[in-house]
């Protein structure tokens, strides 16, 4: 897929009888075959969802860092129609990995998505809480799904929604927290064991297979609902 900044890629695992579509971009440290973005290409096509993992121009050209921010939204946008033609008919939901969860949550208002997905949002750098990242994924004006591990050095799970509440609270003038969080369309779930690969240890209580089931579980029920209405 040609972009300004290079060739790009875009993976497709097409579901045989469609009814939603999930578009997700992967993170600085790898790239469209993360096991957790491969499990969702596996998995979800049976469950009538079709699956593009877009590739951006610097992982496609062999380069081993990504650029800022603000360069991988410039390829994400110029994709997004040649994604939306390949998929016209179906509700589209977008999201992707660490930093391509970010991407997403930065460019959901310019795309026509019901959703966004985000599989281990770098909530701040490793070490460095003051350097929060939260109002990225506090941006969309749609639900939202986040996928976090309990071990996650990039930010928790617990971390997470700690901050989405308190966020939540500040904004509403004190209505509940917890009833603030859920008005702003964000849910946070725990994968147990896991770190920001989502990946567990030997001794955790969940296999790599059970998160791969988790993760394919959680994308396709809140895919699922966010296009229901659609």
């Amino acid at each position: 897929m040609p972009t300004s900044l290079g060739p790009s890629r875009l993976v497709v695992d097409e579901a045989a009888e469609p009814r939603a579509a999930l578009w997700l971009g992967h993170g600085a440290g790898g790239g469209v075959d993360s096991p957790d973005l491969a499990a969702l290409a596996a998995r979800l096509p049976a469950r009538g969802v079709t699956v593009l993992r877009y590739e951006q121009p610097w992982r496609t050209a062999g380069r081993r860092i990504a650029p800022r921010p603000a360069t991988l939204d410039v390829a994400w946008l110029e994709a997004a129609p040649a994604v939306a033609g390949l998929v016209p008919d179906l509700p589209l939901v977008i999201g992707g990995r660490s930093a391509g969860a970010r991407v997403a949550c930065r460019t959901a208002s310019n795309v026509d998505t019901a959703g966004v997905v985000c599989l281990s949002f770098p909530l701040h750098p490793p070490g460095r809480p003051e350097k929060s990242r939260l109002d990225e994924l506090l941006f969309p004006g749609v639900p939202v799904l986040v996928l976090q591990g309990d071990r996650d050095t990039f930010g928790t799970a617990a971390d997470l929604a700690s901050d989405i509440m308190v966020a939540s609270a500040a904004a509403t003038g004190g209505v509940a927290r917890a009833e603030a969080a859920i008005e702003r369309g964000i849910r946070v779930m725990e994968v147990t064991g896991a770190d920001h690969s989502l990946e567990v240890l030997a001794s955790s209580t969940l296999t790599a297979r059970d998160v791969a089931a988790l993760i394919a579980d959680a994308v396709a029920d809140f895919v699922r609902d966010v296009t229901r209405a659609r």
